[in-house]
């Protein structure tokens, strides 16, 4: 008798589904509208609501179609092979501080040191000071919503086991977006982001040009990686999060709520609804311990003797940085650059990867004695410096 009742509330919904389906196709004044949240990023839908303005309801919400696909022989929520996951192990290394400001922080750099005098008998000495400067670095709001119909995500008892896998697939697209932002975010272009490595090292000619490090072959077109070298720490480069408020990513669980003007109509719906929130930011303090390694991937050859000789690049790139010990160095490279030093090191026994075991347990590859960090956000098609 129960399996019998599950088969009908399953076919009574796939009917439900079809239906509806069926008069969004055959009725030009059939009208669902989409109601937006979190700044117009997720939408919200009923159970057997498919069109939406031209798009699918399964692009902003879970539907039943998501729940078979979830589901195992069993009637339980599978546990889901993560192919979109990105491996960006910079999030683990970066320092995090609370900001002096509320959107933010303001740091003070020393620009200008004071001149001393070679004094003679008799003589005088000029008073003199040193210069400085103030740098306002601004956080940035990643939030993202999830929800979902009650009456889907009840199904079959597995409410607990499907919203967490919504919840995996949410955490990783924030990070994912954070990863990217650090090293790519411009508020000049999206002022509601922050400002990331990559728009603050793009001139030779400025002030930091000597930690923009590019092989003889200058990269071109728009097919070069960079190599990063930063050195986490308070005096140097960390993230921040604004004053007053908590770190690191934020997960409230706003539970069953009834969701209004579901259709359009003013018509009610209850589902669940989880809220993710990371306010976040990028201070660079002292930008002499970041250094950025450009190179165009095409010019790679194994014994590095044309083209970027990058064994070469990396030892010039910590020689930039006045001390490796002001913090937590690391290096961070995408797969193809991983790709380019595998090839070159391997040439010569000597610049081998040395493989070392850190204090967690992991197994991790330096040179230099330095951590090789494996970041997917970055990307192979950065134009040439």
């Amino acid at each position: 008798m129960k399996s019998f009742r599950t088969v009908s509330v399953w076919l009574g919904l796939v009917a439900l589904c079809m239906m509806v389906f069926a008069m969004a196709a055959g009725a030009a004044s059939f009208d669902v509208h989409q109601v937006v949240a979190a700044g117009g990023t997720l939408g919200l839908g009923g159970l057997g609501a498919f069109l939406m303005f031209g798009t699918t309801l399964s692009d902003t919400c879970p539907t039943l179609l998501d729940v078979t696909k979830r589901l195992d022989p069993q009637g339980k929520v599978d546990a889901i092979a993560e192919i979109l996951s990105q491996t960006n192990e910079i999030l683990a290394d970066m320092v995090w501080l609370e900001g002096n400001l509320p959107t933010g922080h303001r740091g003070t750099i020393r620009s200008g040191l004071p001149a001393p005098t070679w004094r003679k008998m008799y003589g005088g000495v000029q008073p003199s000071k040193s210069r400085t400067v103030q740098v306002t670095d601004n956080c940035g709001m990643l939030e993202a919503y999830a929800e979902i119909d009650k009456a889907l995500a009840d199904l079959n008892g597995n409410t607990a086991a499907f919203r967490l896998s919504e919840d995996r697939a949410q955490i990783e697209g924030i990070n994912q977006e954070l990863a990217s932002t650090i090293f790519y975010g411009n508020e000049g272009t999206e002022p509601e982001a922050f400002t990331g490595f990559a728009p603050r090292f793009n001139d030779q000619t400025a002030a930091n040009g000597d930690n923009i490090i590019t092989s003889a072959a200058t990269p071109d077109s728009t097919d070069n990686a960079s190599i990063w070298l930063v050195v986490w720490g308070p005096n140097s480069v960390h993230g921040i999060y604004p004053k007053g408020s908590k770190a690191g990513l934020q997960i409230n669980d706003k539970g069953q709520i009834t969701i209004e003007n579901v259709d359009g109509a003013g018509g009610r719906m209850e589902g669940y609804r989880t809220h993710y929130k990371w306010d976040c930011g990028l201070h660079v303090k002292d930008w002499r311990y970041i250094v950025r390694i450009n190179f165009d991937l095409e010019d790679i050859v194994a014994a590095g003797t044309t083209g970027p000789n990058l064994s070469q690049l990396m030892r010039q790139a910590a020689r930039r940085v006045p001390s490796l010990n002001m913090g937590r160095p690391a290096w961070y490279a995408n797969r193809d650059a991983l790709d380019a030093l595998d090839l070159q090191f391997n040439e010569r026994s000597t610049l081998n990867f040395k493989t070392i075991e850190e204090g967690d347990g992991k197994l991790v590859d330096t040179f230099l004695k330095i951590p090789i960090r494996r970041c997917d956000a970055l990307l192979s098609t950065e134009a040439g410096i």
